[in-house]
């Protein structure tokens, strides 16, 4: 976990159905999408480095999926809590494009959060709790050890 972060939380946010089941989720009819809610010091961590952070740990040019996970539950989001944070991603969002980072153009969601369900605890902690499972090895596992090397003098000691 990166200096300065508290807390992450597995959950579904963006949708219109109340208390969403992780199984109602994946059908793809809640429109809610797996997020994760992140509690952090400021002080410790700014918001720029945790979108940085966010960019960097997943694909955000693909629309509507992560890899082989699809439908709008694996939409890439950011649900900004004030107007900075939704002027802070969407610039970070134009420059990427821009520069062209990407081979696609960035197309994740810059949305006002409004609410987020905390998933059932079978999913707080996946990784670390079914790492030998094949998902975990072959999706997640790369994913681990990039975040640790890119971010290697950020981490928590």
């Amino acid at each position: 976990m990166l200096e300065g972060v508290a807390k992450v939380e597995s959950g579904y946010s963006g949708g219109h159905v109340k208390n969403p089941s992780y199984k109602e989720v994946c059908n793809g009819t809640t429109g809610h999408a797996e997020v994760c809610n992140v509690y952090y010091d400021p002080k410790k961590i700014s918001y720029d480095e945790m979108l940085a952070a966010f960019w960097q740990m997943h694909d955000p040019t693909q629309l509507n999926r992560q890899g082989n996970d699809v439908g709008t539950q694996y939409r890439s989001a950011i649900f900004y809590h004030n107007d900075a944070q939704k002027q802070i991603a969407e610039k970070y969002k134009k420059k990427l494009n821009e520069e062209k980072v990407y081979d696609n153009p960035v197309v994740t969601e810059i949305a006002p959060f409004s609410v987020f369900y905390k998933a059932e605890d079978y999913h707080m902690n996946y990784y670390n709790q079914n790492s030998n499972e094949s998902y975990c090895q072959f999706v997640i596992r790369p994913k681990v050890e990039k975040f640790q090397k890119v971010f290697k003098d950020k981490l928590k000691k």
